[in-house]
């Protein structure tokens, strides 16, 4: 179960719309400057993680691995971008008063 289930339960509650529709919608608000940032926080975060599984894999087989946990955990793949767009949202919300 994701962090941000409750928010899933009706795709047209309150807030209104899909998860990667908030999210668009937050992030159309941001200056160029704080999409830059948040962009690269996002690549930074991609670089970590590849860095980890390159410790036990090499880099020529990071994609392969990347396309069969997808396509192993399809069931829950869609719950699991959800909750990361709900997070990004977040972290943009928190950043909209900058």
């Amino acid at each position: 179960m994701s962090r941000f289930d409750a928010l899933f339960e009706d795709e047209d509650d309150i807030l209104g719309g899909s998860p990667v529709s908030r999210y668009w919608d937050i992030h159309d608000q941001l200056s160029k400057d704080l999409i830059r940032d948040e962009f690269d926080k996002i690549v930074e975060r991609l670089v970590a993680l590849e860095g980890l599984l390159s410790e036990n894999h090499d880099y020529e087989s990071i994609d392969d691995l990347v396309t069969s946990y997808c396509a192993t955990n399809y069931a829950n793949m869609d719950e699991f971008k959800k909750s990361t767009y709900m997070d990004l949202a977040g972290k943009l919300i928190y950043r909209l008063n900058d």
